[in-house]
């Protein structure tokens, strides 16, 4: 259910927004890739508004790289936008629109729920290989119309191989053989925050009925669901429920089990007792044939051998990185009318080639600040007030959210255990600042083009 009667306060708001960025973000970066924003529907019911870019990758990476800045922006600017969804604009395949169950049982009967499934992640579309037969062929066991031998199932991977495709293509498959199938597809973060309103507007028996309503569960990224006591007890019982139901459950991490820190050992127990499927980084003959099979459905697409085997060879850290890159060089070639080459990939691959070098991590980045501010590294987890160290210790954990993909949590765990609240004021604190104080814009910048170095 989308409306469009504040949209001209939404656009008022994000020119607001966009200004800002460009200038937290600077002008190259805002011009590549924030100006071509568009702003979709707005659902007032979810308070979830759409952001349309022109093209799958552009829109895959400021979800992996701005997202979090953009949605901290617009909770700043205007309370109704709570959740965003970046996707391409009209013209692509669309994800399906989360549905209203009420609205939709008035008016034509109750019907069942798909929540944020991707039309293009089905396993059709999935490229198998040797590092990820085992998940792939457990995913369709969860899938199919029988039983599946083990519930619930867990898919281990790090960032960009593939688990949250599988859990969307599990969603897409089961939908297929059971239409009727209530199925909910959502990230820990989200669980976390929709419980924790539901728990602020005394709605949280309607939230337990939700979940534990549906025939498949797919909760993403289970190692952000480190919070609140009050969260995990929740996600245990909602797991509880759903295994003894006999409904099917199916979670992803990018660690073990086992090596999930500050989860509590009763969930633990319960995702260790079905199957654990890891996805291994893809090898190098996988990566040219993911290549090769999306290039075969783009036969207008002029790339040589050369250029495969360069972007096979280079692009190695994961899989939505190397499909990014190859869209990024089509797209690059198609509006400039230069052949696609292996100098062209080099020359226009930079930020992507970089990026697979080397990766900052929130160790370095306290070091650096700790330099820069003079000083001793231990305060950076300390519990000392004073401004001259609460500040600095502020804008580390600011720098860490923009420059790395930790979670809130995990951020906080690397600052002496403080809680992801914590956090989230000092980045909504140092984002404000930079907007009023030159003086920390500055040391911002200089710290960042520093890391970036």
């Amino acid at each position: 259910m989308a409306s469009k009667i504040d949209s001209k306060q939404l656009e008022s708001d994000w020119q607001i927004i966009s200004s800002g960025l460009r200038r937290d973000l600077g002008a190259q970066i805002y011009g590549q890739w924030i100006r071509s924003i568009q702003l979709g529907d707005y659902c007032e019911l979810t308070g979830t508004l759409e952001l349309l870019l022109p093209s799958d990758f552009s829109a895959s990476w400021v979800q992996d790289h701005y997202s979090d800045r953009i949605r901290l922006a617009w909770r700043s600017t205007n309370g109704g936008v709570k959740q965003l969804k970046i996707r391409t604009a009209p013209g692509t395949a669309r994800v399906e629109q989360i549905r209203d169950s009420e609205t939709a049982s008035a008016a034509t009967g109750p019907a069942p729920e798909r929540t944020a499934l991707d039309p293009r992640m089905t396993f059709e579309n999935f490229v198998k290989g040797q590092t990820n037969v085992l998940a792939h062929s457990a995913a369709e066991r969860v899938a199919a119309a029988d039983k599946p031998l083990f519930n619930p199932l867990y898919l281990q991977a790090q960032t960009g191989q593939g688990k949250t495709h599988l859990m969307h293509a599990i969603g897409h498959a089961y939908a297929k053989v059971n239409p009727d199938a209530q199925i909910i597809y959502m990230s820990a973060e989200k669980f976390m925050m929709e419980f924790v309103s539901a728990m602020r507007a005394k709605e949280v028996m309607d939230f337990k009925a939700r979940l534990r309503a549906v025939d498949v569960l797919l909760i993403d990224d289970i190692q952000f669901i480190i919070g609140k006591v009050s969260t995990q007890e929740e996600f245990l019982h909602t797991i509880d429920a759903i295994l003894g139901a006999g409904k099917r459950l199916v979670v992803s991490a990018d660690r073990a089990p086992q090596a999930l820190d500050g989860v509590d050992q009763r969930i633990l127990s319960r995702l260790s007792m079905g199957l654990v499927a890891d996805i291994q980084p893809a090898d190098l003959e996988l990566r040219r044939t993911i290549l090769e099979q999306r290039l075969a459905k783009m036969p207008e697409a002029d790339v040589g051998e050369d250029v495969i085997e360069f972007l096979s060879r280079t692009i190695s850290r994961n899989v939505r990185e190397l499909e990014g890159g190859l869209n990024k060089l089509l797209a690059y070639a198609q509006l400039t009318g230069r052949p696609v080459t292996r100098a062209l990939a080099e020359e226009q691959l930079k930020d992507i080639l970089s990026a697979c070098r080397r990766r900052i991590t929130i160790d370095e980045i306290q070091r650096a600040v700790c330099e820069y501010y003079r000083i001793d590294r231990s305060e950076m987890s300390s519990k000392r007030r004073a401004r001259a160290v609460v500040r600095p210790r502020q804008v580390a954990m600011y720098i860490a959210k923009v420059m790395t993909p930790r979670s809130y949590p995990e951020i906080g765990r690397k600052f002496g255990g403080r809680d992801h609240s914590t956090v989230i004021h000092a980045v909504r604190l140092v984002e404000s600042l930079r907007g009023k104080d030159s003086d920390m814009d500055n040391d911002v910048r200089t710290l960042l083009r520093q890391l970036e170095a």
